[in-house]
This record gives C-alpha cells, structure tokens and sequence, in this order.
C-alpha cells in the first residue's frame, strides 16, 4: 500500500515535517543519554589550583643565585596588582625561600615594580632602585619545598605560621 500525496502543499511540508521530527527525537535521545552517561552529577566550578608549582628546588635556587629572583605576573587575577617575586637566600636550596609582592612596601598595589634584568635590584613606578627584601612581604602567600624536590607557591590564602 503506497500513499500518494496528493497536494503540492503536503507534498512539501510532510517531508519537512518529518525531517524536524526525526531530528528532535535524535536530540532528544542524546540528551537521555548524555544524562544517565554522566549519572545526572551537577558541575563543579573549580577556578584553579591553590597552590603553583615553581619547579625543583635546586633548579629555582641556581636560576635565581645567577639571574635574580624571579617575578611572575598575577597568578589569581589578570590586573596584575597580585605579581609576586621569588627570592632565595643561601646556599640550601631546601630552605631561605621568600616570596614578596612586585610593589614596594612603601606604596600601594599600583605601583608595580620592574626588575632590571639578571640583577635582585628593582625599579618602581616613581624610578627608585630596590632591592627584593623592600618589596611588600604578602600575609597570604607563601612559599613550600615539598618532599625536598619541588617548591610551590601557596595561594591559599593562610599566613605563614
């Protein structure tokens, strides 16, 4: 049994009509699935990690004891009034770690400090030289050498105890 459609009119919106069917039950059976595929869990929203990995500590400690402490841009916000220096003092690469704010402590965070190249000396928004340990020292950022190799920087926002 063939059915012939008659009209031009069905003749153009039935395949039409049938053709948007088929697509939303398509759609509709790939949403079932991609809900029971993932166990209809909601979404977390995780903004980052809280803490930064530098890299190992006797390599940081021989790039900075030649080239200088080392800045990095903001690694919370992109204004970059949260950029932080790391320092190391000494010859143990497990310990003398410091890590301060790319502005001087006498000024506020708009005054982003720049480093003059492979020295510990700084520059300031106003051209005063610096030096690392007159950068603002953070309560809410620290360094840690993790199991003796690698060191990270703690964004947690706890202080140093």
């Amino acid at each position: 049994m063939e059915i012939r459609l008659r009209s031009p009119l069905a003749r153009a919106v039935l395949p039409i009509a049938g053709g948007l069917l088929f697509f939303a039950v398509l759609f509709g059976i790939t949403w079932l699935m991609a809900t029971f595929a993932t166990n209809r869990s909601e979404r977390q929203v995780v903004l980052g990690d809280r803490t930064f990995v530098v890299g190992q500590v006797v390599d940081v400690a021989e790039s900075i004891a030649k080239n200088g402490p080392i800045l990095y841009p903001d690694l919370r916000d992109v204004n970059g009034k949260r950029s932080i220096v790391i320092e190391h003092n000494g010859t143990d690469p497990l310990k003398g770690w410091q890590v301060y704010y790319a502005y001087p402590a006498d000024k506020t965070v708009d005054c982003l400090v720049t480093q003059i190249e492979k020295t510990h000396t700084f520059t300031d928004c106003t051209g005063r030289t610096l030096q690392v340990d007159q950068l603002q020292a953070p309560l809410d950022v620290r360094p840690i050498v993790e199991n003796k190799t690698t060191l990270l920087i703690d964004l947690r926002g706890t202080p140093t105890p």
